[in-house]
């Protein structure tokens, strides 16, 4: 006769909460000490793989981190009223950690999107109280973008005690993600590749400068979207979100990056796929790009480095995008088995890619182009 495995009670009922995470007295609480997960076989090659940690366990993702720092160091700095309204672009994921910083702080929040944002971030945004703003028409030169920072700047003058986070350019948003970083050395000890993806860049800025601060020979992989023009390509239209932008975010730190990928949007949703269909730990577009680049890193690097990949958000708001093959039909994102290694160019500014692309030089475009003016007036 069999009998069940016995289970083997504490001696002490405290015993039993020691690996429990601790009661929460806000919301905010429920952000922070995400896992670390092993990606290897089959996704990756035989006897190779990366670590990724998985920012899709926060209540909304990664940027629930920066919405609480920001809301928080305003408020202490005196820029944030009590009760005053916070108005923000966002193409969805920051939204979301506004709305829980409203709730936590007693804020009302605007968020203005596009049309663009799925329904389901659109409809939990509402359910959490926040007021969605879509703007209808994208700006000529900035896209969408550019008509979202313009709408904020118009409700600001319409709400003079309202306030801006400002992500692309705020320094909150690199400081914010310093426990990140502690949470990464206490959960892997020793870290050689960092793989990032780049939008507003402040979790790649905040995460790599302090991780270089414990690992100084830390290699810092940037993942960009094609027609993005942050490391100096030109604009383009792009269907990814998340990742890339039409303008120049002052928080992306280019000094740190040894090398910047650009990954097109078939390519990022065939790794995002196949990550969910082997692995069942997976998200959107900047998923899929981050794991494409992390694959190839972990196949080409010595056996021994230690390569970790930072995953923003889980599956569940690209089920009518990514994981949609109605939607992915229609924009042509199906069929596409991408190369086994990146294109290589030089500079930048050789050319255009459309694929995935790797280039170990990187720039600051202003920097640039702040450089040629200057060499023109001295000529």
């Amino acid at each position: 006769m069999s009998h069940p495995p016995r289970t083997t009670v504490p001696s002490s009922p405290a015993r039993l909460l020691a690996d429990a995470k601790r009661p929460m007295l806000t919301p905010a609480g429920l952000v922070g000490d995400t896992p670390v997960l092993w990606i290897g076989e089959p996704f990756t090659a035989a006897g190779r793989g990366f670590w990724t940690k998985l920012e899709g366990h926060n209540p909304g993702g990664i940027k629930d981190r920066t919405a609480l720092y920001m809301v928080r160091a305003a408020r202490e700095r005196g820029q944030l009223l009590p009760g005053a309204r916070v108005v923000e672009s966002t193409s969805g994921t920051l939204g979301l950690g506004l709305a829980l910083a409203g709730a936590t702080y007693g804020h009302p929040v605007t968020v203005v999107t596009d049309p663009g944002m799925e329904p389901l971030i659109a409809g939990l945004l509402t359910a959490y109280g926040a007021e969605v703003d879509v703007v209808t028409t994208a700006h000529p030169e900035g896209g969408w973008q550019q008509a979202r920072l313009h709408r904020v700047e118009e409700l600001l003058a319409l709400h003079p005690d309202a306030w801006c986070p400002d992500q692309y350019h705020n320094p909150d948003n690199v400081a914010a993600y310093t426990p990140l970083a502690h949470e990464l050395v206490a959960q892997l000890g020793r870290i050689d590749t960092l793989v990032v993806s780049v939008g507003t860049g402040g979790h790649s800025a905040g995460i790599a400068s302090v991780l270089r601060g414990y690992f100084p020979r830390l290699r810092v992989v940037g993942v960009d979207s094609t027609g993005s023009t942050i490391f100096g390509q030109p604009a383009a239209p792009r269907l990814m979100r998340g990742l890339g932008s039409s303008i120049h975010p002052r928080n992306v730190a280019y000094g740190l990056f040894d090398e910047v990928h650009w990954v097109s949007a078939p390519e990022a949703v065939r790794a995002a796929r196949t990550l969910a269909r082997h692995h069942y730990a997976t998200g959107g577009w900047s998923v899929g790009a981050v794991a494409l680049v992390a694959r190839w890193l972990a196949r080409t690097l010595p056996a021994e480095d230690r390569v970790v990949a930072v995953f923003p958000d889980g599956p569940q708001r690209y089920v009518g995008t990514v994981f949609d093959d109605a939607y992915c039909d229609e924009n042509g994102l199906l069929g596409h088995l991408p190369a086994q290694s990146p294109d290589e160019i030089g500079h930048p500014h050789e050319r255009v890619v459309t694929r995935w692309t790797r280039c170990p030089r990187v720039v600051d475009p202003l920097a640039e182009g702040d450089a040629r003016e200057l060499a023109g007036a001295a000529r």
